[in-house]
């Protein structure tokens, strides 16, 4: 396979047209049969796909300080909308935290890592956005099929209950968590809000919260966001898991690429 097969082949499994600004191919290459897979690689694990004599590393999270990646933030907006939660508003709890990772890119060592392994000659790809589309629909889907069966006698445990239906957070060693709210209350609405580059921290919980739903999924969350919904007593926040929640996208990813011939040597929580 090539490069370019490879992120395409990422695409086509969500229907993307084209490369979305937080994934890319950073050293192209041809001729893969044999590639070092991860949610996070750098330098070193560069120096290992030589050892283990692959062709190519495959990267799910971008480069420190990837220039485009703020743009991806954007997909927050239209999940909000999607949700209800009007675009203006959408639009000015998102502006923060894209004015951040800008900033980031200013002080940020850009092309560290993209020059490591073009030094060892390593073709080299990060794969991000789409994979986390694949997993927030794999999320939902359990969520939204378990709450359809329960009806108005589903509770927050149910979201819980229902990610653990899934392998990848079923093997895992974290578990999903209730860290705003309480398993016992009822689930009302739920959105999981993933696939956006990263969680969107107290201004998209609060805007969703403000706008009918009840129950929001973040993968990850900082302690000054659970401080401060917790404070206002804001909604039902489930914490799913940074890594299980990341190989939900990436292993029915991994398995297409072996279905087409491509060995794939897992590393980095997969």
């Amino acid at each position: 396979m090539t490069t370019e097969e490879i992120m395409q082949a990422a695409l086509d499994m969500v229907g993307f047209r084209g490369v979305p600004p937080d994934s890319g191919i950073f050293v192209p290459g041809r001729g893969i049969r044999r590639v070092l897979a991860g949610i996070a690689l750098g330098p070193a694990e560069f120096w290992l796909a030589r050892e283990l004599k692959c062709d190519a590393a495959l990267a799910h999270h971008p480069p420190p300080g990837l220039p485009t990646f703020s743009a991806i933030l954007d997909r927050h907006v239209d999940q909000m909308v999607a949700a209800g939660v009007p675009e203006d508003e959408a639009v000015r709890a998102v502006s923060s935290l894209k004015e951040g990772y800008d900033l980031a890119f200013l002080v940020g060592n850009y092309d560290h890592v993209p020059s490591v392994a073009r030094a060892l000659g390593l073709p080299y790809l990060n794969i991000h956005n789409p994979l986390d589309e694949l997993g927030r629909r794999r999320m939902d889907a359990a969520v939204q099929a378990r709450l359809a069966e329960r009806g108005p006698a589903a509770r927050v445990q149910d979201v819980v209950d229902a990610l653990l239906t899934l392998p990848e957070f079923a093997r895992a060693r974290t578990r999903p968590r209730v860290l705003v709210g309480s398993p016992d209350n009822p689930a009302g609405r739920t959105v999981v809000s993933h696939g956006a580059g990263t969680n969107g921290r107290y201004p998209v919980a609060a805007a969703y919260f403000s706008h009918g739903v009840s129950t929001l999924v973040y993968i990850h969350a900082e302690q000054s966001t659970l401080d401060r919904l917790r404070q206002e007593g804001r909604g039902n926040l489930v914490v799913a898991g940074h890594a299980a929640s990341d190989a939900c996208g990436i292993c029915p990813f991994l398995d297409e690429l072996e279905s087409r011939g491509l060995e794939v040597v897992r590393i980095s929580g997969l």
